[in-house]
């Protein structure tokens, strides 16, 4: 096992799916890999009843990602132990367990203290947009980026343990030219497309800012494997259902990520090397 490792910051269990073919590819490397993840989901969809109630459904996600991780092979899963906020708008954004309702030196505290426990040397997590205007993947992304600068400096939150500063952030989003070329396919094939409603400015980043694309088709059946642990969250009728394989395959074959912040990453470096300048 070597000495670098990386950290995937999320909101709920599924959200890792996003990086999933980038954790599998640097496990077999020998790189330490671990997920974060602020929620257990607990306000999600249930696309079975006989999945879950309303009542279960965070303990039910809780382990659909455990599933979804050994899957992948990664070991270590971490929860901040918050409660899923809901969309944007409605109810359960006002219940004070919800993650966007928490403190937030509390919630940065808690993410730091991961960070120095698990001591990752790169740490992922969404664009400023959350992936599509999530309020909890909105707020995973601006704690993680304080607690990867806080992690560092041992007079912030030294009750977290020893002062420990990973060497990189990235952002792991989707370039706005890839969202259009899928939505484009999906409405050829007749299929209602699921970036429709989401304005072009909320979803993903602008191609020029992203900086590495990882290429991850090897693990595409992987991938599948893992994305399908996330059984409560599968609707059957749903868009993404209806995709083909090759053509879903070919959409998940390459990672996109964005670099935030750190040690910058050499000039003219490889673009599929997220660790590039830090062995």
């Amino acid at each position: 096992m070597s000495d670098r490792s990386i950290l995937a910051s999320y909101a709920h269990p599924d959200d890792e799916q996003g990086v999933s073919g980038t954790l599998r590819m640097y496990l077999e490397q020998g790189v330490r890999t671990a997920i974060l993840c602020a929620t257990r989901g607990e306000v999600g969809e249930i696309a079975d009843p006989s999945l879950a109630t309303p009542e279960t459904l965070g303990e039910v996600r809780e382990q659909e990602l455990r599933t979804a991780a050994k899957i992948l092979g990664v070991p270590l899963v971490y929860f901040l132990d918050y409660r899923d906020s809901g969309m944007a708008g409605t109810d359960p954004n006002k219940d004070p367990r919800a993650f966007i309702n928490a403190n937030e030196d509390e919630a940065v505290g808690r993410i730091v203290k991961i960070m120095r426990d698990f001591k990752p040397t790169i740490v992922v997590t969404f664009d400023e947009t959350g992936g599509y205007g999530h309020p909890d993947h909105i707020a995973i992304h601006h704690w993680t980026i304080h607690a990867f600068h806080a992690s560092g400096d041992p007079k912030r939150y030294p009750e977290a343990g020893p002062a420990f500063a990973p060497s990189r952030l990235y952002y792991a989003s989707i370039p706005r030219s890839a969202r259009k070329t899928m939505g484009d396919l999906l409405e050829k094939l007749g299929i209602q497309s699921v970036f429709s409603a989401i304005p072009a400015d909320k979803f993903g980043m602008p191609d020029e800012l992203i900086t590495n694309r990882v290429p991850v088709k090897p693990y595409v059946t992987l991938k599948r494997d893992s994305l399908n642990a996330h059984k409560t969250q599968l609707n059957p009728n749903g868009p993404f259902a209806k995709i083909p394989d090759e053509m879903w395959d070919e959409w998940r074959g390459t990672e996109t990520f964005a670099f935030a912040a750190g040690t910058p990453l050499p000039p003219g470096s490889d673009p599929a090397d997220l660790f590039a300048g830090l062995r």
